[in-house]
């Protein structure tokens, strides 16, 4: 376990920062050392979010996730560090040896004690070190060969599922790549590999991948239930209906298998098959992880259980707290009876020529409650005219999927909790919105800060209309600075095209 005294960053490397993120990163030292994990990790979250390149920050994170027992998570922190942000933070290598020891994957667990030793010889945690290369030791005694092989194929495997979980597609496919090279019958590693190719829209290669599969090893329950969701994304209604048919037969017997059966019958709308197999789970004190419990919810909630999807939607934001706002009784439900009429003016901005309105035709149909029957609509995916980013923003808005759309829905949202975007003439800021987004996306630019984003857009929006209005006024409207505002308005230039963007 990390050592309180030691779980402060070394050799005097505290650097300057702005003062929120300042604010936040000392608010969150504090209550870590009262041991009050959880707030600390709040804050530390909260100052990382303003200051995203501070690796001091992201160390403190990832000790904290560590005490929580997020080792996963911690991992991908830590590896951030070094690979990103500075890579002379030696340091991080005795706490990834810790995390991996904790995770079983002693081979990794000795990789980085070793790196850390020869790196620090005489650092504040060698002592440390060397006490947990003897554990490891002990851990591996009296085995003819210890199983580094198998710590191997399972640490690449939940380092492609983190890169999915992250949205990092290319690099998950490349790394699952090199697995089904080595391991021609991991089946598990196809599996994700055909999900990584779907979220980037390349269906053809994802479905290819799954026939493979199948004709390899017939029944694989995870193939035919990825099958099974990409026909209902692509409103492949028949197959998807065969196919549940086929499913509701199956009897799992293992734990795994039945939380895939049960998350995949929730995905396609069938709530009350993915109820038994989720409640079951539940009944039986499965250690459930964020989707689980979002599943669970959802299901419960649309089988007629509301009260027991109440409560499970509580822990679901305990693991996942960015799934805040997209309970099932909201996301689902129109907003205003209103909203009613909207469907075939939704229809008619997503045929548009012009990128930014088929967008902000995917952001009305969320806001309307009509992303469920919009978004896997049959006119919907024949639309010859969406485009990846479209295809994506809607996954995302149906099932979680990590995207960078959650940043411009997110910022459509806080403009929309001020702009009604059915007004001919406000509709006008939401339309800028998303054509700068359009060009953001293509740089990869972090777009963490979501209220300096949409106050500078809404800034540049009243300027452009000729109406006066100061950064102050603004900046108070959505509790920042006018000195952010006035930093985000420049970077928003940079963006700005003087016409609508055309589709590639």
């Amino acid at each position: 376990m990390i050592k309180d005294k030691k779980a402060r960053s070394q050799k005097g490397k505290i650097l300057s920062f702005v003062p929120t993120g300042e604010y936040y990163f000392t608010k969150g030292i504090k209550v870590y050392h009262r041991r009050d994990f959880k707030k600390a990790k709040k804050y530390l979250q909260r100052a990382m979010q303003l200051e995203p390149g501070e690796p001091m920050i992201t160390c403190q994170l990832a000790i904290v996730l560590t005490e929580l027992g997020e080792y996963e998570n911690s991992n991908r922190l830590l590896h951030i560090v070094l690979n990103e942000l500075d890579q002379d933070m030696s340091e991080c290598h005795y706490f990834l040896a810790n995390n991996y020891a904790h995770m079983g994957f002693f081979k990794d667990a000795y990789h980085h004690a070793n790196m850390y030793l020869t790196l620090e010889p005489n650092g504040d945690f060698r002592e440390d070190t060397e006490e947990l290369l003897e554990i490891l030791m002990l851990e591996t005694d009296g085995l003819e060969e210890p199983p580094y092989e198998q710590d191997d194929l399972i640490l690449k495997q939940e380092q492609a599922r983190e890169l999915l979980e992250s949205g990092y597609f290319p690099k998950a496919i490349e790394l699952l790549k090199d697995v089904v090279e080595e391991y021609p019958e991991y089946w598990s590693a196809y599996n994700n590999l055909a999900l990584a190719y779907f979220y980037l829209g390349k269906t053809k290669k994802a479905e290819s991948i799954l026939d493979d599969v199948l004709d390899r090893n017939p029944g694989n329950l995870h193939a035919l239930c990825n099958r099974m969701v990409f026909a209902h994304y692509q409103g492949k209604k028949k197959v998807v209906a065969q196919l549940t048919e086929s499913l509701k037969k199956i009897q799992p017997i293992l734990i795994e298998h039945q939380y895939k059966l049960g998350a995949t019958f929730a995905m396609v709308g069938e709530y009350q098959a993915a109820y038994y197999w989720l409640k079951k789970l539940y009944n039986i004190r499965f250690d459930g992880d964020g989707p689980f419990y979002y599943w669970l919810a959802y299901s419960a909630y649309y089988s007629g259980y509301v009260e027991f999807a109440e409560t499970i939607w509580k822990i679901a934001l305990e693991h996942s707290p960015d799934k805040k706002g997209m309970e099932p009784w909201v996301l689902k439900r129109p907003i205003n009876s209103e909203f009613e009429d909207y469907s075939g003016s939704i229809y008619q901005k997503l045929e548009s020529d012009f990128i930014e309105e088929r967008l902000f035709a995917i952001f009305l149909a969320s806001i309307t409650g009509k992303a469920g029957e919009i978004l896997i609509s049959e006119r919907f995916y024949e639309n010859q005219k969406l485009t990846t980013i479209e295809k994506n923003y809607a996954s995302y808005l149906k099932t979680g999927t990590p995207s960078e759309l959650k940043a411009a829905q997110e910022i459509a949202e806080l403009l929309y909790k001020n702009h009604n975007p059915f007004e001919t003439v406000e509709s006008g800021l939401f339309l800028k919105w998303f054509s700068v987004f359009v060009e953001i996306s293509k740089t990869g630019m972090n777009l963490n800060n979501r209220h300096a984003w949409a106050g500078a857009i809404e800034y540049v929006w009243y300027k452009e209309s000729n109406e006066k209005v100061s950064q102050q006024e603004v900046a108070t409207t959505y509790d920042i600075s006018p000195a952010t505002i006035g930093k985000y308005v420049k970077l928003l230039n940079d963006y700005m095209c003087p016409a609508p963007l055309f589709a590639d």
